[in-house]
């Protein structure tokens, strides 16, 4: 795996990003997507945590959460079923606030820098990443999955829950490559253990490849996964008595950081759009 030198863009998005991907002995060439299109959905019928998400709140399983601990009603009634069936006149409110479905669905790919938090608020007034598109982007956005506050890199934004879920999902098995920078070497032995999958807490840590970063000295690595457990790669080193120094997502379901300097954003073009909703099988 070799490092990421990307210089800046002047405001203009580079269509060359679509199909890169790190050049990495196991990565794969995305395949070519399939044209498709977003359709609009009766809510008549539609679950109210698929609802609540359609509205680009959260994503399903988040929205099945918000339902669960009181936090939904429905025409002023707190309802707590998340598969309760919509109907047609139904007015749901999430913490007090009505929602209604986007008009337009909005996809924001975000190079995020470190010391700021993923999450819409924070209780102790810490960044976030949405104070960084705050006055920028007017759409309600959520951010998709999480990095924790000391990582750095690709992390998606958008109000399409249904497209949320299945980029979160590790049944869909969407990619996402990150570039470890270590506190000290790392042997071979240890790197055929974490090849091998390592014994973890809540269970065994597979990734789909690692092997380290060509010109360094074994202290940095690649490491591809798309397990979607909390800190899964600090985790494993940290379990073989390493420490992660450095953390940066550098891929993400066939986008990378090209032209995408660190702490900005910018909107997907439709083709990334329709890449994303191909590897998610949307």
């Amino acid at each position: 795996m070799k490092k990421e030198n990307s210089k800046p863009s002047k405001g203009r998005s580079n269509d060359r990003n679509k199909k890169s991907a790190p050049k990495t002995d196991f990565s794969s060439r995305p395949k070519k997507p399939r044209e498709d299109s977003d359709k609009t959905e009766s809510i008549e019928g539609m679950r109210l945590n698929k609802y609540i998400a359609y509205c680009g709140v959260c994503s399903r399983r988040q929205a099945a959460d918000l339902v669960k601990e009181g936090s939904v009603t429905v025409n002023g009634e707190q309802m707590l079923e998340p598969f309760y069936q919509m109907k047609p006149n139904d007015v749901v409110a999430v913490k007090g606030k009505p929602v209604k479905p986007e008009a337009r669905k909005v996809y924001i790919l975000m190079n995020k820098p470190k010391n700021v938090i993923t999450t819409a608020k924070d209780e102790r007034g810490r960044k976030t990443v949405m104070d960084l598109l705050a006055g920028k982007v007017h759409e309600r956005v959520f951010p998709v999955g999480r990095l924790d506050r000391d990582t750095t890199g690709l992390l998606l934004l958008t109000n399409d829950g249904e497209l949320a879920e299945k980029l979160t999902h590790p049944s869909h098995g969407v990619k996402k490559i990150y570039h470890v920078q270590l506190d000290r070497s790392l042997p071979n032995v240890d790197l055929e253990k974490i090849r091998k999958g390592i014994q973890l807490e809540d269970g065994i840590a597979v990734v789909d490849g690692v092997d380290y970063v060509e010109g360094t000295k074994h202290t940095e690595l690649g490491v591809e996964i798309h397990i979607g457990k909390n800190r899964i790669v600090r985790r494993i080193f940290e379990h073989l008595g390493y420490t992660v120094e450095r953390l940066d997502r550098v891929y993400l379901g066939g986008l990378t950081k090209k032209d995408l300097p660190r702490g900005f954003f910018r909107k997907l073009t439709d083709r990334e759009v329709i890449m994303l909703k191909h590897f998610s099988g949307k």
